[in-house]
Parts: C-alpha cells; structure tokens; sequence
C-alpha cells in the first residue's frame, strides 16, 4: 500500500500534555483515501478525526507536502494514445476537457505534481491503460500542482 503520513502536535485541552493529530493518505482497493486521527501522548484521549475517499482536505495535504515534500508524475515515452490521457484525468478529478487536456500537455511535459499517493494512484491509472509514467520524489518547483 502507498502512503503518506504527517503529524501535527499542538497542547491538549484535557491535560495540558501533546496532543498530536495525525493526518494520511493512502491508496486502498483502488481507491485515494485518507485520514485523521487526534491522540494525547499524556492522557491518553483519541478519536478518529475524520476520513474519506476521493479528494482529500487541503489541510491533510498541505501537512503532507510540508513534511515530505512534493512528487512529480511525467509521462515516460511516447504516448500511445492521447485518449486514454485525458480519460484518467477526467475521471480522477472531474475536469472539463479543456482543462484535462492542459493537465495532459503539463504530464507530458514538465509533469504533475502532488502528493506521493496522490502521484501514485495517477500512475496506477495510466498504467492500466497502457500509458507508461514514473513517479519521482524530487518534484522540485517546476510542473503543474494537480486539481486539489
């Protein structure tokens, strides 16, 4: 399984201890998913914060690229049909076709950029309709950030 996870610490309400939110997104039977969970390292208090599948939070990705840093997804080769491209794309994020294919030009170009799993789940798509990618973790500045 592919995942991220990242843990924010703040004081807890109950004891004054270190309350620490920790916050993930992972690939799970297809699916992009992701979560929070809240626990003190004092007294013990934790839920389950929240979780989902599909389009994860700013919140949780923002921590997430903040400790790991972004990931790049380029499209290695030619392509063997443009199709197929924008397909993934438009079914992963919901875009209109013009802006699927800007996200197509940008994949096929300088590449796409987000988070690990985020990437991850993108490239497992491509793939299984033939389109060849890698996912690099030293995403740099370049390349466009995916819909968030």
């Amino acid at each position: 399984m592919t995942g991220q996870t990242a843990k924010i610490e703040s004081r807890c309400g109950s004891c004054e201890g270190t309350l620490v939110r920790q916050v993930n997104q992972f690939i799970d039977n297809g699916q992009l998913c992701w979560d929070a969970e809240v626990a003190c390292e004092s007294c013990g208090t934790g839920w389950c914060e929240q979780f989902g599948s599909g389009e994860t939070p700013e919140d949780i990705r923002s921590a997430l690229l903040a400790e790991h840093g972004p990931s790049r997804l380029c499209v290695v080769g030619p392509v063997p049909n443009l199709v197929s491209v924008l397909k993934v794309l438009r079914e992963v994020w919901e875009v209109p076709i013009p802006q699927a294919r800007e996200l197509a030009d940008k994949l096929t170009d300088t590449g796409l950029v987000g988070t690990l799993a985020e990437m991850e789940f993108l490239h497992t798509r491509l793939r299984s309709r033939g389109v060849a990618a890698e996912v690099r973790s030293d995403a740099g500045p370049e390349g466009e950030q995916i819909p968030s």
